[in-house]
């Protein structure tokens, strides 16, 4: 079982990320240079966390990703979608079975 992502939000609260949107379907989050975002409509939690692609290859070493991509018009701060999503925005979701590992993960990732 995932983290819900009201869960997510609360751990990445704790770990010093300053939330800084909110809509119905996404929260955003940032800590000095890094943005994430929290996927509200991940009811199971498995791609509640999703992390700029850029960080992808280098979070592997952490945590693998629960999709390949994950898509939205409400992820503004990462790059287009590659296959042409016209106003669609993407990131690498991931999923965290609990608070610790995500704190873990989150302490690796984004020193």
């Amino acid at each position: 079982m995932y983290l819900r992502p009201d869960e997510v939000a609360r751990v990445l609260e704790g770990s010093g990320f300053e939330r800084d949107y909110v809509d119905d379907k996404t929260y955003g989050y940032r800590r000095g240079v890094h943005y994430v975002y929290v996927n509200r409509e991940a009811r199971l939690g498995r791609t509640a966390l999703v992390i700029h692609p850029s960080l992808k290859d280098y979070s592997l070493r952490f945590a693998q990703p629960t999709s390949e991509i994950r898509t939205s018009q409400h992820y503004t701060e990462f790059p287009r979608d590659p296959s042409g999503g016209g106003d669609l925005y993407y990131g690498i979701p991931h999923g965290f079975s609990s608070r610790q590992l995500l704190a873990s993960y989150l302490e690796n990732v984004f020193k």
